[in-house]
């Protein structure tokens, strides 16, 4: 692993996420040492910037994270000042215990090392007075309840447009992986030129992958988001062709590992293989004019990115072909199933 890529993110984060966690850590600072007067309003400044999240539901879940850690930490800092006093050995012994009790509650990653923390924090800054450590308490919550707050209510991030963008990016390779096979079926193809369609088809599942990624993200950033109503239908139909791509990756992959197996060089004469090509080239038209219809959706403006496709669906029913009289049977019959399968996504059966 690269060092900067341990420590830098492959894009810039949001401003407004920036902005939105600078003015949650400052209204938790001024409220919290407005009400909970006397100590530095640290711990509300932390819950504030730690529950500011790109979502709204990963901000809830955050700050019930916080707001758990700290409740339990807090308590066991007490407890174990009470018994064994304020030496300085205490602190660690606070820090272990807290370990063995998030492990024992089988408390998330986070919410453990939140116990930890502040069991360590309220130690070394004062836990000797029962009152500091109900202090700190009120002040995270605070602070999360801030966080929350300014979460909602400045401009709370929708993720559609991302997923959008890699379905829509996933479809034209889909697209143009049914037409580099359809063209290199009725042609008599090289070992190098089949290892490179193989290795051009497999891109297909790093591309589902991010768009299954960018759909998650979308959901959660619906998830207790007041703008949900104005782009919950807009993630259904990315979601709709988002499922009916996925299953399309399988049988595009699997039609080209099957014809890279049992490749010979008298395929290209075959005319069930050429019938099968042409049916290729239909059902990627018909991929293409469903990429477009979502592109569409997002701006009445054509997207210049997309080829001119009509819009009358191509892949207008199965092929049938008489069985084969070659020695091809097994592809041919493999390559149909695919391409039956295909066709149903695509029609929507």
């Amino acid at each position: 692993m690269r060092l900067p890529s341990a420590i830098r993110a492959p894009q810039r984060g949001p401003l407004l996420q920036v902005l939105k966690s600078a003015a949650a850590t400052i209204a938790a600072w001024l409220l919290a040492g407005w009400l909970v007067p006397g100590q530095l309003p640290v711990f509300a400044a932390i819950a504030a910037l730690l529950v500011v999240q790109p979502s709204v539901n990963q901000s809830l879940a955050k700050a019930l994270e916080r707001s758990a850690g700290v409740v339990v930490g807090v308590v066991i800092a007490v407890l174990l000042t009470m018994l064994l006093g304020s030496q300085r050995w205490v602190v660690l012994t606070a820090v272990v215990v807290a370990m063995l009790v998030a492990w024992a509650l089988r408390a998330s990653p986070g919410t453990g090392n939140q116990v930890a923390i502040s069991a360590l924090l309220v130690l070394a800054l004062g836990a000797s007075d029962p009152t500091y450590a109900v202090e700190r308490i009120i002040e995270t919550l605070i602070g999360a309840a801030i966080g929350f707050i300014v979460n909602i209510a400045i401009v709370p991030p929708v993720l559609s447009a991302p997923a959008r963008r890699d379905v829509i990016m996933l479809g034209r390779e889909v697209a143009a992986s049914l037409d580099r096979l359809a063209d290199a079926l009725p042609s008599v193809r090289t070992g190098p030129q089949l290892h490179e369609l193989m290795l051009q088809v497999r891109l297909l599942r790093p591309m589902k992958v991010s768009a299954d990624e960018s759909l998650h993200a979308a959901d959660e950033s619906l998830s207790l988001n007041p703008r949900r109503s104005r782009h919950r239908d807009d993630l259904v139909d990315i979601r709709a062709l988002h499922d009916r791509l996925s299953a399309i990756v399988t049988q595009v992959i699997g039609m080209t590992r099957a014809y890279f197996d049992h490749y010979d060089d008298a395929l290209a004469d075959d005319p069930a293989v050429q019938a099968i090509a042409e049916q290729l080239h239909r059902a990627g038209h018909d991929v293409r004019l469903a990429v477009q219809n979502l592109a569409h959706q997002a701006s009445d403006a054509r997207d210049p990115a997309l080829p001119e496709t009509s819009v009358i669906p191509a892949l207008t029913a199965p092929l049938v072909v008489r069985p084969p009289a070659s020695d091809h049977w097994i592809l041919v019959g493999s390559l149909m199933e695919d391409l039956r399968r295909i066709h149903n996504e695509l029609a929507g059966d």
